[in-house]
């Protein structure tokens, strides 16, 4: 963050300094965690499911904080701001856990009226701004743009998916004076979101990957979803840059949503960025010409599944766009890691078994991609798929879980686990899958995922594969961990 005086942070945000004169200068970062402060950092006082962070004021300071941003009065040098209108106050606080009085609302407001009025100082000198929306891959895209943006100069992404009202403000007011890139996540449950975190740190490049089922349950179809994440490219300039997915229909018809410069990437040839000749490896690891208006080179992707090729191209359009010839792009993307935990995390056990912990989040559109980087993988071996609940799919929950069962079977997965028991979401997977392909033991239907680790005990032998998805809520990382923790590893596949 740029250093400001608590009185300027005060101005800024619309509130009263407390117990200060104003004078004192937040020169660290801005946390909402105590055990994180820098000092002459800016704690954040935000209420919890099991406590309120105003009552850590105190502690922020004396462990060396500037002051506190809060909702009321702090037995500390503090910045009060105002409460919100009761309509958008409750709208924020869905973002926070024990928010009951609205406190959490307007703490969440003011940083993100701060990191706007950082991230246009900053944006005035070097600062490039880069958003990313999609249903899927937004995590692992932002991931791969960071790494071919920081040869470049200081780059400044979110860890994992820290892409809602707290973190994204959060993220902009890690960028300072010497930072070159912020790279960020947009995420959305409703019309509006994304058009919201937009403002808080306006993008010159937004890159829209895709639009699928994920929360279609919220915004009511694939439609209403597609409005939302133009939203982004919306939001851009006219001098700024729009990547957009042109194999995506609802995603190429934003071009029309956007007074930006449109870069299309994709497999088509409609794409202005495009892969050409993908060929996947025994381990799903993708290799293809990168194929654009400066020129072609090859690439080698070291990431697991087919479907990061979209993911790359878009990272490899951003870094174009910012002055990256195409043989560095190539070369950067051949060599760039994972960065996100559960996200396609592929290890090897001693005994040969192969752990693909993609257990973060899940929707049909990942799902769909994970099983068949699965198939993929397993050529000659024996393949588990170890599935839970898609959440927010609303009235296409009951189809959407049966379709992916009956997936499972079609790719010739040797072994189904769903992991819900009777009556759960999750259960049509079972069903679906038993229908299409007659199975017996092939599929079975487990109550939790206690009684999935001492099934797959049991029964995983040496050399097979074991996928682990569903959405967080499941908790099925418990699922891979426990595997993983039976054998020491051979080491990261």
């Amino acid at each position: 963050m740029i250093e400001l005086t608590l009185a300027e942070i005060a101005e800024i945000v619309g509130g009263r300094p407390h117990h200060t004169d104003g004078t004192p200068r937040v020169t660290g970062t801005v946390e909402f965690d105590t055990r994180r402060l820098t000092p002459g950092g800016l704690f954040v006082a935000l209420p919890g499911e099991r406590v309120d962070g105003h009552d850590f004021a105190a502690t922020a300071v004396a462990a060396g904080a500037a002051g506190v941003l809060a909702a009321r009065e702090v037995d500390a040098p503090a910045v009060v701001v105002p409460p919100l209108p009761p309509g958008r106050a409750h709208e924020r606080s869905v973002a926070l856990a024990g928010d009951t009085d609205g406190s959490g609302a307007a703490v969440l407001a003011a940083l993100a009226a701060l990191a706007r009025h950082v991230v246009t100082e900053l944006a005035r000198d070097r600062l490039t701004v880069v958003g990313v929306t999609g249903s899927s891959g937004k995590t692992s895209t932002k991931d791969l743009i960071a790494q071919l943006l920081e040869p470049l100069g200081p780059t400044v992404a979110p860890p994992g998916s820290f892409n809602n009202e707290l973190g994204h403000p959060w993220t902009a007011l890690r960028a300072d004076r010497d930072t070159r890139h912020l790279v960020l996540e947009l995420s959305a449950r409703g019309p509006g979101h994304i058009a919201e975190l937009a403002a808080v740190a306006p993008p010159r490049i937004g890159v829209v990957l895709n639009v699928g089922s994920a929360h279609v349950g919220e915004f009511g179809s694939r439609e209403a979803i597609a409005k939302t994440k133009g939203e982004l490219p919306e939001a851009l300039p006219p001098g700024g840059v729009a990547v957009l997915n042109v194999d995506d229909p609802l995603v190429a018809a934003m071009a029309e949503r956007t007074r930006a410069r449109v870069v299309g990437v994709g497999a088509g040839p409609a794409a202005t960025v495009r892969a050409a000749d993908v060929r996947l490896d025994e381990q799903a690891r993708a290799s293809f010409r990168l194929v654009t208006p400066a020129g072609e080179a090859p690439v080698r992707l070291p990431l697991h599944g087919e479907h990061h090729v979209g993911n790359a191209l878009a990272a490899a359009a951003v870094a174009l766009e910012l002055g990256t010839p195409v043989e560095l792009v190539a070369e950067r993307l051949s060599a760039v890691r994972r960065r996100s935990e559960r996200r396609m995390e592929v290890v090897t056990r001693a005994d040969g078994v192969t752990v693909l912990n993609d257990s973060y989040n899940a929707n049909p559109e990942s799902v769909r991609a994970a099983l068949k980087t699965l198939a993929s993988m397993s050529r000659g071996r024996r393949s588990w798929a170890v599935l839970g609940v898609m959440g927010e799919l609303g009235a296409d929950s009951v189809a959407a879980h049966d379709e992916i069962g009956r997936l499972a079977v079609r790719l010739d997965i040797n072994r189904l686990v769903v992991v819900g028991g009777e009556g759960s979401p999750a259960a049509p997977m079972h069903y679906g899958a038993s229908h299409e392909g007659s199975w017996g033991e092939e599929s079975v239907l487990v109550p939790d995922t206690d009684a999935a680790i001492a099934l797959l005990r049991a029964q995983v032998r040496p050399d097979d594969v074991v996928l682990v998805k569903a959405s967080k809520v499941a908790e099925l990382w418990r699922v891979a961990e426990a595997l993983l923790a039976d054998e020491p590893r051979g080491g990261d596949a």
